[in-house]
């Protein structure tokens, strides 16, 4: 199933459903009522009410609405937690020695801007990710939707997309193995991790993790769908590509994961347990965003992020008035 939230055009009330034919079924009951509130509780009934609603799927079961009568929101609005982990490392290769370029261009000094370029030569993926999976906990709250246009903060001056996949957990669970933690996954979306930069790398020098590079309100972009793990026969098979405006600016390949959501569940569910509706981010893949270009976003870009299989999450990004 490609699974949706939304809500029909002038309304403030979310509804579930999925896309079929390019339409939106609505999941409603024979009483013409909301058959489940919201995704999560879709999500936390546990796998008899996902047979119910394949069955809707399947079978076509409820009103059909032109995806220009409605409009998607994030399909989990408000999720239980939200992790978001580095496991590209091409993206780490890549990444890491072009923000310290950027930041010795802050300082405008040439002999800073020309060690961090010679340093960019020879730098090698930390040893740590090697070892292990690192993430960290983002803002749950802090939600985007598809086609919404996102406000640039006030304090950055260099704003950035980063092309993510996320899987969202359908099971929970504590001390999860490797072996079993696909039972876990309940599906995957595309994920556009906004960024701003200049404060990215001003805090991460704190060596706590991203603070207001990361934090700002609808800077987690979720969508367009929620596709369920059963219509994706390899999640680690799928075409990813970024797009500005129309151009192309990074494709990528979810096959270049170093680590698996497999071995992310294992490892966040050590002594933590795992709830439904949670979502955990891969990290950005190779090429998969301006840093690594040394390339940022205009006042009205539109930003088009699509992982096969799933769709396209766009959206349009403006400064604040």
């Amino acid at each position: 199933m490609k699974l949706v939230t939304f809500r029909h055009l002038g309304q403030q009330q979310d509804c579930i459903g999925a896309l079929v034919n390019d339409q939106v079924l609505e999941f409603i009951d024979d009483h013409g009522n909301a058959k489940w509130p919201s995704m999560l509780s879709l999500i936390e009934a546990g796998p008899s009410a996902w047979d119910d609603a394949n069955a809707l799927v399947q079978s076509a079961t409820g009103p059909l609405h032109a995806m220009d009568a409605v409009t998607l929101r994030a399909p989990i609005p408000l999720p239980p937690q939200y992790r978001d982990a580095m496991v590209f490392h091409q993206h780490i290769r890549q990444s890491f020695p072009a923000g310290a370029i950027l930041k010795a261009k802050f300082s405008g000094d040439p002999a800073a801007i020309a060690s961090a370029e010679a340093a960019a030569a020879t730098f090698e993926v930390p040893e740590v990710h090697h070892q292990l999976p690192v993430y960290y906990k983002g803002n749950r709250f802090a939600v985007g939707n598809p086609d919404q246009t996102i406000i640039w903060p006030s304090y950055s001056l260099l704003m950035d997309f980063e092309l993510e996949l996320a899987c969202v957990i359908g099971k929970g669970g504590r001390d999860i193995a490797k072996a079993d933690a696909t039972d876990h996954i309940f599906g995957f979306m595309v994920l556009n991790d906004l960024s701003a930069r200049d404060a990215q790398a001003a805090e991460m020098d704190g060596l706590l993790g991203p603070a207001k590079g990361k934090d700002f309100d609808n800077a987690n972009v979720f969508g367009p769908c929620l596709v369920t793990a059963d219509e994706i026969s390899d999640p680690y098979a799928l075409k990813m590509k970024a797009s500005v405006n129309g151009e192309i600016w990074g494709k990528g390949n979810s096959s270049d994961m170093h680590w698996s959501f497999e071995q992310l569940i294992e490892r966040i569910s050590l002594g933590e347990t795992l709830y439904p509706g949670e979502i955990i981010g891969s990290g950005t893949v190779g090429n998969g965003c301006g840093l690594e270009h040394q390339r940022f976003l205009n006042e009205g870009d539109v930003i088009e992020l699509e992982i096969e299989k799933i769709g396209i999450l766009r959206n349009t990004i403006i400064r604040a008035e």
